[in-house]
Parts: C-alpha cells; structure tokens; sequence
C-alpha cells in the first residue's frame, strides 16, 4: 500500500514517527516530500512547491493523508503567525476538488487544526506580542466564555475588568482576525467532506481548554458538523502532532478492510474520569474518539480483543514528567502500579498483544512503569510504548503502532519501542531539564534558544541518554546493543529532540 503523507510539519514527531511506525510493516510504503519543501518552524513551507509534488505523487498512490494546515498555511507555526485573506481559503478549496476530480476513487483523509491558544506567555510558537500578553489574551477569551456560559465570580469578574483595561486593543485584533480566518477554512474543509471531495477529516485541537478561543472556535465546527450531518465522516478531539499517525492507522485498517478491537485496562481507578493537562475533557472520553478515528472500535472483553491498551493514568493529581522527584502523593496512594504491571505480564502470556499509552504525567514517561517493566523484562515483549508530549499525542501514536503492529517487523517494532525510550521517557522525563538547569546556564544558553552552540548540547544529550539507557535497562532487550547515539534540536530549542541510534543485535542472546 502507497500513501501519500503530507505532514503538518517538519519536525521528527510529525515526520520520523510516522515513517517508523509505517516502516514496521513490509505493507505500507509511505510517500512524503523532502524536508527542504516543508519549511522550518516559523518559515513557511514551499506550498507551491508541495502542491506542484502532490500532484506528481498522487500518481503512484493508493491512498493520501494531508494537513490542511501545511497546504493552506504552509505549516502548523505559520498557521499562528500569517495575514493570509479569504481569497486563500477559496485557492486551496478549489485545488483540492480539481484533485478528487482527477482520482474520483482514492481515499484522501484529511487534518485541519483548530488553533491553540496557549495559557502562558511565550512567542517561541506564537505572535512576537504574546512574549508579553498571552496569559492575559487567553485569560480573557476564558473568562469572556465562561461568562456567556456560567457565571463568574466576583474575583473572576474583577480579573476581567483588569485584563480588559491594560490589554491592548491592536493585539487582540490581530490575534482575533488571524482566528477568524482559521475558522473559516475549518467550515469551509468541512463542506469539502460534504461534498465527497475528502473522505474523511480528523479536527485536533492542539492545547485546548474548556473555556476560550478554542472551546468558542470549536462550537462553530460542532455547529457545521450538525448541519451537515457529518458525525461519522468528521471527528474533532483534543491533540495535533499525532494525527498524521491517527490518519495513517485508519487509511491502513480501511484498506485492510479490518476494525481491530481494543480492550483498554487502567492503572488507576480515577483514571479515566481525569481530565489531563493540556486538554479539554476526561482520558476515557479521548480515548473514544481516537479509538474511533484511527479505525478501531472498543471491546468489553478482553478474550475477544486484538490489542489490549494499557493506560497509564495519574491516581488523581497530574504534573509534568520532570517533577517525578517530588511526586504527589496520590500517584502511589490511588493507583496500584505492581497490579498494573502484573496485567501486562498476564496478557502477554497469554498471548495478547499489549500497547502502552504511558500518560500519568505530562510530557513525558513514568519512571516507576519503566522500572516495573524493566524489572519483570516485559519492555521488549509488548508492541508499542509511547509515552510523550501531551495524552492525546500519546494515545494517537500508540494506537496507530498498536495497528500497524499486528502484523509487523518485531525486530523494527523493538527499535520503535527503544527509540520511544530514549525520546519520551529518558530525554523528556530526566534529561531535559537536567540539561537546563546544569548545562545550559553556564553557555548562556536557554530553554527556546541553543544560538549556535546546538551541536556542543547535541553531544552532551547523546553522552547522557545512552548513560541512562545502559544503567536504567538492565533486563530488557538483552539481544541489542546501543552503541552510539546522535540526537539533534529540530528547532534549535531544548523541547524537543530527534535522534537515531546505531546498535547491534548480539548473537546467540538468550531470549527473555
């Protein structure tokens, strides 16, 4: 199977996840444009460049994946940052039903996000001004929603008042009438569906809230979607950079013609009725829609399940992964991770294939689950370990592994696994702001800015990583060895690294 993977951007998450998960299956030939086409974090891709390489691609496809941020916008960052008009929305719509014309049978699956509205302020993704005022642009869009819904406090209606009185006028404008034209190409993508131009699209919502821009640009999408009875064919949710993963899962299963089954277990009672950080509503209810979006349905058997997914969830408070040392107390007191673990042994036993979505904290995994794992050598016995950014990034690629994983390369789903090691629990849970705090200072160097001393950080992080990885791994994968490990800043920040491994798989190695 082809397919024509047009990402959201250029960054490894978007691009080399997808790739790897799709390389694990001697079934599926991912098709996607060279990097130098698809811009670099602020700078907007080549659009024409990448419609001009769509078209020629198309020819060789079974089937197309394309974010609609990247085609429009030129990229998920420019998506915050342009002064695009109407008439661009027009273009693009346009384009895209001349190209179902031209292959009236291909399934093409689709992505458009709703934009974030982070609650800090930082302009390392977003308008120069939100460096200054974007707590206080989101504070009040929140407060300004919620007051149309509830009824505020007086402590609330007091921070409005104030909010309103020093925000400046220019800046909310601007951050307004970019929004407005996002909105409308969300419409807009949705009558593209109507129409049959798209067979399906995935609407995430990247940092989202319960209140807000994104919850009140959220309500106009609901809104279309009712009106064009499009439940089945559009599913909204909270996430972003995994939904290339989510999409390629469901153009796989459809091609398959397969709706693998899924039987979620919990390590937490409270679990699936928290709501996580970053997101807008409960794990469970996520775990619903992304179930559904990647082409699976839910089981309430486990005897009748292809993949039983392994929740990890926090016992009742969630923090961020770096903050393990000073845990609270309920991610002991309300989760029993030893019976957790010991269900993951069982089913694999018994023959199961078991994926983890390890989401107890915020960017980043769960050291007490990597060392029970690691303990009962089950870490390279499962089919997929995910355990990064937020939930729903998690979850999304854990699911589309989890598919692709049925039938795939065990030896190339174990590198998936010890990469996902690497990244999400060993750079992102300890390493990371390790190096910030102890490495960085003294360069002159900070969190969103390597400057020119990204190579000197790169070296340190890989001197690091595979320390971690050899002291912490003492009984999985004693088949391979990690030799040497390079890692790189895609946007010369310490948030995220890409990285690939050189090791050897020893002969003669007993198994587990």
């Amino acid at each position: 199977m082809k397919i024509v993977y047009l990402p959201i951007d250029e960054r490894p998450c978007n691009v080399h996840y997808v790739q790897m998960m799709a390389n694990s299956s001697t079934d599926i030939e991912l098709l996607m444009p060279d990097v130098q086409l698809l811009g670099q974090k602020r700078k907007a891709a080549d659009t024409e460049g990448l419609w001009n390489w769509l078209k020629e691609k198309a020819n060789e496809a079974d089937a197309l994946i394309l974010s609609i941020d990247m085609l429009v916008y030129g990229g998920l960052l420019p998506s915050r940052l342009h002064y695009l008009h109407d008439e661009s929305t027009e273009l693009w719509m346009e384009r895209l039903r001349n190209l179902r014309k031209s292959y009236s049978q291909m399934p093409i699956y689709a992505s458009n996000l709703i934009m974030r509205t982070p609650k800090y302020s930082s302009s390392d993704e977003e308008p120069d001004y939100y460096e200054d005022w974007g707590r206080e642009l989101f504070l009040r869009a929140y407060l300004l929603d919620k007051k149309s819904r509830e009824t505020l406090s007086c402590e609330e209606a007091t921070q409005l008042g104030e909010i309103t009185a020093s925000l400046p006028e220019e800046y909310i404008n601007d951050y307004e009438q970019r929004r407005k034209f996002n909105s409308l190409t969300n419409v807009k993508t949705l009558e593209l569906v109507q129409e049959g131009v798209l067979d399906f699209l995935a609407i995430p919502q990247d940092d989202s809230a319960e209140y807000g821009y994104t919850a009140m640009d959220q309500k106009a999408v609901v809104k279309k979607r009712e009106q064009l009875r499009l439940h089945y064919k559009v599913h909204m949710y909270p996430g972003a950079d995994e939904v290339g993963a989510t999409l390629l899962a469901r153009a796989y299963n459809e091609y398959k013609k397969q709706r693998p089954k899924i039987y979620p277990i919990w390590s937490s009672t409270l679990g699936p009725q928290l709501v996580p950080m970053y997101e807008d509503r409960p794990f469970e209810e996520s775990m619903k829609v992304h179930v559904l979006a990647a082409g699976c349905q839910l089981t309430e058997t486990a005897g009748e399940a292809d993949l039983i997914l392994a929740y990890n969830t926090p016992g009742r408070v969630m923090q961020e992964s770096w903050d393990q040392n000073k845990k609270d107390i309920t991610y002991t007191s309300f989760r029993n991770m030893l019976t957790f673990v010991d269900q993951i042994r069982s089913f694999i036993s018994a023959g199961k294939k078991v994926i983890i979505a390890d989401s107890a904290y915020a960017n980043g995994g769960d050291r007490e689950l990597i060392t029970l794992l690691d303990e009962e050598k089950l870490l390279d016995r499962v089919t997929s370990y995910k355990g990064w950014n937020t939930n729903c990034n998690t979850l999304g690629t854990t699911l589309c592994q989890g598919v692709i994983g049925l039938n795939g390369n065990t030896e190339l789903i174990k590198e998936n696994i010890i990469y996902h090691l690497l990244d999400d629990y060993f750079y992102q849970a300890e390493v990371r702001m390790e190096m910030t705090a102890d490495f960085l200072p003294e360069r002159g160097l900070t969190y969103f800015d390597l400057k020119d001393s990204s190579e000197e950080v790169n070296q340190e992080r890989d001197r690091r990583l595979i320390q971690r990885y050899r002291e912490e791994i003492r009984h999985s994968f004693k088949e391979v060895e990690i030799e040497e490990i390079n890692s790189f800043a895609p946007w010369n920040r310490m948030f995220e690294c890409g990285l690939t491994f050189k090791k050897r798989w020893k002969e003669h190695a007993g198994t587990n």
